[in-house]
This record gives structure tokens, sequence and C-alpha cells, in this order.
């Protein structure tokens, strides 16, 4: 399973925040509790990731899947705390949510601002921060 990379969803000239603008980041882990939940877990990533990228406020979202550890990770900016909310809460995200409650082994997750201008954050920087969350 190949990783998704940085994709802009909204930039300054295509109606994002001015490049000085403070946006939220957000970095989450995943891991499943087995082997069988991967694939599953890998294609509503996918339709999540789908769903992001409609979604209003987001800037940008990365996809890092680790199949052989059971680890998914994701990489998102968002104009504020308000917009991620709103996607969080609605379909299909909302769904998966719960469908993955139980399998999910363990589950990490962090958030700061950058510059707009600073997008995108690293991977080195998102793990760096998730592994002082946990």
């Amino acid at each position: 399973m190949p990783a998704l990379p940085w994709t802009a969803v909204r930039s300054p000239s295509a109606g994002g925040p001015p490049p000085a603008a403070e946006v939220l980041v957000m970095a989450s882990r995943f891991r499943v509790r087995r082997f069988r939940h991967v694939l599953p877990f890998f294609l509503d990533a996918l339709r999540v990731h789908a769903q992001v990228r409609g979604a209003d406020g987001a800037l940008g979202i990365a996809l890092d899947a680790r199949p052989l550890r059971r680890e998914f990770l994701t990489l998102s900016a968002w104009r504020d705390r308000e917009s991620l909310d709103a996607m969080v809460g609605a379909q299909p995200h909302r769904g998966v949510m719960a469908r993955y409650r139980e399998a999910t082994e363990e589950s990490a997750f962090t958030f700061w601002t950058v510059p707009a201008d600073a997008l995108p954050v690293s991977w080195d920087d998102a793990r760096a921060r998730l592994s002082a969350a946990a």
C-alpha cells in the first residue's frame, strides 16, 4: 500500500488563506489490532482522504500506510478547528470512526499551527510530535 503524498487542496490563489495566516495542522496515527483489519481500514482511509479533499476549510492532506506494522498515519492542514471538526462529524468519517473503534489498538493525535506558507509540514516533524503525544 503506497503512501499518498501531500495533496494541496487550497492555495492562497485558489481561495485558501494568505501565506502568513496561521493554519491548523493535525497528525494522527492509528494501529489496528489484526492484519485482517489492514485492507478494510486502508480502503476506508481512502474514502476519508477523498472526503478531506472536498471539505470546506481543508488545505491539504497526506496518508502514510504501513501495512506490515498495521499502522496508518495522516497529516492534514485546515483553515481552522471548526473546519476540521465539521469534517470529522460528517460521513464517511463519522461512520469509519464507529466501524473501527473496537479494531483500533492504538491511536494518537497532535495539533499545532504554522503559517500557511510553511505547508506542507514534514513527516519527520509530524512523527516527532506524534511520538511526544503518545
